[in-house]
């Protein structure tokens, strides 16, 4: 966008009553408020998002925005005042909110371990109770947050599956680029319960999410110390191999010792 800005300010040139000061004060404020405009973002193609508003649903998705890190960025405190206070919040809010979903996450796992302990004692199975559990809630979470969402943002925001996937991945991993954001085009009328049902999506699936990559790296790590536990087991039968064929060697020697001394000739007596 900031190499398209002298293209900008050129197509304004071309227009003199729009930096001319004396025939037209207005106007040369229109054109000093174009410029301004595209370096805020706006393009010249058209512009299908609006600010967000202070008001009680906006203001408390910006809250879980800044205490899950996303930070979308379409709202923001412009005041000194309320940047003062946003850090503040952000900085008791974030770690609580940390807390909260290794919280919600402690539960999800322990409800996953409790269905395989009932599952094991029910039909007494044992690896396979624990690989069903954890593929059941593995597929349930991937239909709750990532799967059936872009959806709803399908039928709500009038996005494409694609991108409503694209959005849900985005925002449950906290990376949170603003590109595509729910409850910002001016052209749509929004249910008054559509932010809050999204801001608990955002907050149940960061923590399953979260729960996914902790078990992906326990896998890993479980798998890494398997292969070295494989390949000290080896080098010991190696070892044990070894250690038996120098035991059979020096047996075999013993032997070979003992029936020289037997067969050596006898003096006279």
């Amino acid at each position: 966008m900031a190499a398209d800005l002298p293209e900008v300010e050129g197509c304004v040139k071309f227009f003199p009553f729009l930096q001319h000061k004396q025939q037209n004060k207005s106007h040369f404020v229109s054109g000093k408020g174009i410029i301004q405009a595209y370096k805020s973002g706006l393009t010249l193609q058209g512009n299908t998002t609006s600010l967000g508003r202070w008001d009680f649903v906006g203001s408390f998705f910006f809250s879980i925005s800044a205490i899950t890190t996303i930070g979308y960025g379409n709202l923001s405190p412009t005041t000194a005042i309320a940047r003062i206070l946003c850090i503040v919040f952000a900085l008791f809010g974030i770690p609580l909110n940390l807390v909260v979903l290794n919280r919600i996450g402690q539960l999800m796992l322990s409800g996953v371990h409790k269905c395989a302990r009932h599952l094991q004692e029910k039909f007494h199975w044992k690896k396979a109770a624990t690989l069903l559990t954890r593929t059941c809630a593995l597929v349930t979470g991937l239909l709750l947050f990532l799967l059936l969402p872009p959806l709803l943002f399908s039928a709500i925001e009038g996005w494409t599956y694609e991108e409503g996937f694209y959005y849900s991945f985005i925002t449950l991993s906290t990376i949170g680029f603003g590109d595509y954001v729910i409850g910002m085009n001016p052209d749509r009328t929004y249910p008054a319960w559509y932010k809050n049902v999204i801001s608990l999506w955002i907050l149940f699936g960061m923590a399953w999410l979260a729960l996914v990559i902790n078990i992906c790296i326990n896998v890993l790590e479980n798998s890494n110390d398997l292969c070295q536990c494989c390949k000290k087991k080896r080098k010991e039968a190696e070892q044990n191999l070894t250690d038996s064929n120098k035991s059979s060697t020096l047996g075999l020697d013993d032997v070979e010792s003992c029936t020289t001394k037997d067969t050596k000739p006898k003096g006279p007596d």
